[in-house]
């Protein structure tokens, strides 16, 4: 069982910043593609931010110049920076692993900007 630990949401205010974490297991996380899932409510879940075992990263048109997502292979942490927050932003942000073709899903961590 691959298990995802993410930490670091929150509120804050419009302008705001946050910084998520997610912590997966060392043997895979190499080897995984990781990224970041958002889901407000009413809303399906979308892409936020996609780093890729190859080194290689995507980010939805939404939060390009405004998000940052990066790994730390030696803590086997992918982190999300989230900079000039907008109260769009707010819903529970998934941390995702690929690997082998095969998704894992974080427990979901709360981020909420207000106006």
């Amino acid at each position: 069982q691959v298990q995802l630990v993410e930490s670091g949401g929150g509120l804050v205010q419009s302008g705001g910043s946050l910084r998520l974490s997610c912590r997966a297991p060392g043997s895979i996380f190499s080897l995984s593609d990781m990224g970041w899932y958002r889901q407000a409510p009413g809303n399906e879940r979308e892409l936020v931010a996609r780093v890729f075992s190859s080194g290689n990263y995507n980010y939805a048109d939404s939060v390009k110049g405004r998000f940052t997502i990066s790994r730390d292979i030696s803590e086997n942490t992918v982190y999300l920076q989230m900079n000039s927050l907008k109260p769009e932003d707010t819903a529970v942000y998934y941390c995702n692993l690929n690997y082998l073709y095969r998704n894992y899903w974080g427990q979901g961590t709360q981020v909420t900007v207000s106006s």
